[in-house]
């Protein structure tokens, strides 16, 4: 077993200590499926010159492995003559590619990126309208943008903004990440003069750089994992905490578990019931989002399948939430009625008994079923570097940090559960807990589905 460098093991270590903390972000800014691209357009005196950058994240590069770089410079140059057009003076006008070049940026977890840069020209004299629609990789998530640059001997007025905020597809905004830019279109009016442009600018704001990252996050620790850098029970505990980081991320049900636990007066084995139903359910994702990923990748893209995944959640939830409150509610009637015939409280019972496995084990499948993209890097990186027991076991090691916050969580609300009725509160305010509970499960998950339902293609 190899020496522990020390900065594996500050990282290992400093990695458990920030379980309080928000997930970090993926190597890609925009996520590990997006297809980014940029096409800058500048008309000239005698002709119309294009570059067009291409920036593709780890997933998609993952699904051209084994075809030699020849064939995918080919491929991305098919793509953008078959729909990237110029129009000019209200005729389509052909593109001639004049320079091309290809890099494979080094990405998350082992997994290369793809950068395709362009140039094209068209040689267009006297041109007074020009029109760039850019339809290349057409529903594929990423940031696509147009913009305008100077030529010679002309003065233009364009749609397009001059300004790039991304440096090439370089880094892009903080602010845009969650709403990327969608520009597809521009139009240019162009008189002769002396290479003065008027267009708008570009957004700005603080920019986040997309490099190399491969040692970010769960998936830079299965890098360290598969060079052999560092014990592998340290970084183990490693992916183990990244797991935990990443329940407290947005999105992971904490709220939903709390809320069922409470509704439900669930125990402590309830709790833990509902972290290992997470743990499970999240590592069955990963494993079926790669196979689709590996195989059926021509027939459905895997980010295609994360809307329709949130609406799952989002309709599980709601379902669970009302068999609560439809419980809940029968439980105070049949309060009410002991009450109207002069029976004591004793014989209205507060106990687990409102929860069922079948709810328990859909609320933590709702919790579990949307797999986390890191882990799915991590996956195609054991895959690509034929160290497929070593992913595997870095998944479940992440999965149980996912399940052991939620556990955690639910413990907590448990314990908080216990202590509370120790303390003399009214007795409507315990009755109505529950149902109040039940109704927030219910407003998640509508809340959830609602969502999902414009994401569906």
């Amino acid at each position: 077993m190899s020496r522990v460098p020390r900065a594996t093991l500050l990282g290992a270590l400093s990695a458990l200590a920030v379980l309080a903390l928000p997930a970090a972000a993926g190597a890609h800014p925009l996520g590990n499926f997006s297809i980014n691209h940029l096409t800058q357009v500048s008309v000239s005196r005698d002709r119309i010159d294009l570059r067009y950058v291409l920036d593709q994240a780890e997933i998609p590069t993952f699904q051209e492995r084994g075809r030699s770089e020849a064939a995918v410079l080919a491929a991305k140059q098919a793509e953008v003559r078959r729909h990237l057009t110029l129009t000019v003076d209200g005729r389509p006008i052909g593109l001639t590619v004049t320079g091309a070049a290809l890099a494979h940026p080094p990405g998350q977890g082992g997994l290369p990126l793809t950068r395709v840069e362009l140039s094209l020209r068209a040689a267009v004299r006297g041109a007074r309208q020009v029109a760039v629609h850019d339809d290349t990789f057409p529903g594929r998530v990423g940031w696509k943008a147009i913009v305008a640059r100077p030529g010679a001997g002309t003065d233009v007025r364009s749609s397009a903004p001059s300004g790039d905020p991304t440096g090439g597809l370089r880094h892009y905004p903080q602010d845009s990440l969650s709403s990327p830019l969608d520009e597809r279109t521009a139009t240019l009016s162009v008189h002769p003069g002396a290479g003065r442009l008027t267009a708008p600018h570009g957004p700005g704001g603080r920019a986040e750089t997309t490099g190399n990252r491969a040692n970010d996050g769960f998936a830079g620790v299965f890098a360290d994992a598969a060079s052999g850098h560092g014990v592998l029970v340290f970084l183990l505990l490693a992916a183990l905490a990244w797991g935990a980081v990443h329940a407290l991320s947005p999105g992971h049900g904490k709220t939903m578990v709390a809320a069922y636990l409470v509704g439900t007066r669930g125990t402590a084995r309830h709790a833990l019931a509902l972290g290992a139903t997470v743990t499970v359910t999240h590592t069955a994702g990963v494993f079926a989002l790669g196979l689709v990923t590996l195989g059926l990748s021509q027939y459905v893209l895997p980010e295609q399948l994360y809307p329709w995944l949130n609406l799952a959640s989002g309709l599980l939830v709601v379902l669970v939430g009302a068999g609560v409150l439809r419980s809940r509610v029968r439980r105070l009637r049949a309060h009410a009625h002991a009450h109207d015939h002069g029976h004591g409280p004793g014989h209205h019972h507060h106990g687990p008994e409102d929860l069922t496995w079948r709810g328990l084990l859909g609320m933590g499948a709702s919790a579990g079923l949307i797999p986390c993209p890191s882990a799915l890097v991590v996956l195609l990186a054991a895959i690509a570097q034929h160290q497929v027991a070593l992913g595997l076991l870095m998944i479940v090691a992440f999965s149980l940090g996912l399940a052991g916050t939620l556990s955690a969580l639910g413990l907590l609300v448990v314990l908080g559960g216990r202590m509370a009725s120790r303390l003399r509160v009214p007795p409507a305010f315990g009755t109505a807990l529950p149902a109040v509970s039940a109704v927030v499960i219910v407003a998640a998950g509508f809340v959830l589905t609602v969502r999902a339902l414009p994401q569906l293609t």
